[in-house]
């Protein structure tokens, strides 16, 4: 039997894992939330006990701990799923809306670091830094030009112009470096042809005329379709192709570790068609500290680091400062800001509203739930002020928030709930109900 997610007040019980920058706790209590951080990752029984324990409000976390639907079962106190991270494919996205469980990360806070860290990788690359480290350390002194070049002329690849993609362009174009890009969002090409940055119509044409490739795509394009094994061995082989044939051919990829085989990257490395390549993320990562099987552990040609394309002393307080800060919107207003379901919508009411009550509703997208919101606050004698409403389609659900003159009592509430049920027919109409005063 389904149970909607019932609460009021602000919400104040917080669970972090996987170890987040410790501002994140401090921000939290400074506002009067009760903090539990678990320095150790559990596994699956360990987090049910977790749950069950501590009953939290909201679970912070980074990218390494899944969250299904089993687990949510556990949670009936949860809310919200808070992503110390730009990546949100270690949460069943539909298990979390099926539940009335919002998801939200955090998708610029890491940029600058990671786009430092590309640009680092286009360098060592120019300069075969890693071959020269390994040969100096062998007592080899190895002087020659070949292979080493300067970036300036040379052309980079951006396949996908968001957050990171165009701080990595802006940097690489300080250098001196040409820049090209591909991304099918009408938004970013506006954006990439407004910095005069030539847009391609294909990956292919990308991979072909670049010098330098680096992806920065998500975990699922815009029409929800997952991005694993995006860059297929046509995409690798043609890196350089319409290029002159000293192009350095190096490929970057800081993104996702399913978007490519590792098979596919050592075969593109041993026909020369990459000739370099720097990856920082990978299909199967150990937990911190784990052991690891490395795929490119015997190829010098492709250089591994950990996954720490955002692990800076800058990024991770400025991580942990705009979750606590999505914490709060969400606890003390409803406001819902960089839900994954949704990026980059804002759901918001009225700042100005002042000494009055807001309704949160999660609720399934069917036909007359969001009338039956409306009737609850109509039947109670309640006053909306003013509202906001977003349909997640993909998901079936939508997020709701009204402002009112009064709080709805707990059996208008339950009104709500059973009217919703009988107009749609379904158990799970309304998912979630938060009341919160301004």
């Amino acid at each position: 039997m389904f149970h909607a997610r019932i609460a009021s007040g602000p919400l104040r019980r917080a669970l972090i894992l996987e170890n987040p920058d410790p501002v994140l706790d401090d921000e939290l209590r400074g506002s009067g939330w009760e903090v539990v951080r678990v320095s150790q990752t559990p596994d699956h029984e360990g987090l049910v006990a977790l749950l069950e324990e501590h009953r939290p409000h909201v679970l912070f976390k980074r990218s390494r701990v899944e969250i299904d639907s089993a687990l949510l079962a556990h949670a009936p106190d949860l809310f919200a799923v808070m992503l110390c991270c730009i990546g949100d494919d270690s949460v069943d996205k539909q298990a979390a809306a099926d539940a009335g469980v919002l998801v939200l990360n955090d998708p610029r806070s890491n940029g600058r670091s990671v786009a430092e860290m590309v640009v680092g990788h286009i360098l060592m690359g120019a300069r075969r830094i890693p071959d020269a480290w390994t040969q100096t350390r062998g007592g080899q002194w190895d002087k020659t030009a070949s292979g080493r070049f300067e970036v300036k002329g040379r052309r980079l690849g951006v396949y996908g112009l968001g957050n990171i993609g165009k701080q990595v362009a802006r940097l690489a174009e300080a250098l001196g470096m040409e820049i090209l890009f591909y991304d099918n969002d009408e938004v970013a090409q506006a954006v990439g042809e407004t910095m005069d940055w030539q847009v391609v119509d294909t990956p292919e044409e990308l991979f072909a005329h670049a010098d330098v490739v680096t992806v920065h795509v998500s975990a699922e394009d815009r029409r929800g379709r997952t991005n694993s094994g995006l860059l297929v061995r046509d995409l690798l082989a043609a890196l350089g192709r319409e290029r002159p044939a000293d192009s350095p051919r190096v490929f970057i990829n800081l993104s996702r570790g399913f978007l490519l085989d590792p098979h596919t990257l050592r075969e593109a490395v041993s026909a020369g068609s990459v000739r370099q390549a720097f990856i920082d993320v990978f299909r199967d990562e150990p937990s911190v500290g784990g052991a690891w099987d490395n795929p490119f552990a015997d190829e010098p040609r492709i250089h591994c680091t950990p996954h720490i394309g955002a692990a800076t002393q800058d990024a991770q307080p400025r991580i942990g400062r705009k979750m606590a800060r999505t914490a709060r919107l969400f606890s003390d207003k409803g406001t819902v800001e960089d839900c994954v379901f949704a990026p980059r919508q804002r759901i918001d009411v009225a700042r100005s509203a002042q000494s009055s009550h807001v309704l949160a509703v999660v609720h399934s997208d069917d036909r007359g739930t969001k009338k039956a919101v409306d009737d609850a606050i109509y039947s109670a004698g309640a006053s909306n002020l003013q509202s906001a409403h977003r349909d997640f389609p993909r998901y079936g659900i939508a997020y709701d928030l009204s402002v009112l003159d009064r709080p709805l009592k707990e059996q208008e509430v339950r009104a709500l709930i059973e009217n919703a049920q009988q107009i749609t027919g379904r158990e799970d109409a309304i998912r979630a109900v938060r009341q919160i005063v301004l």
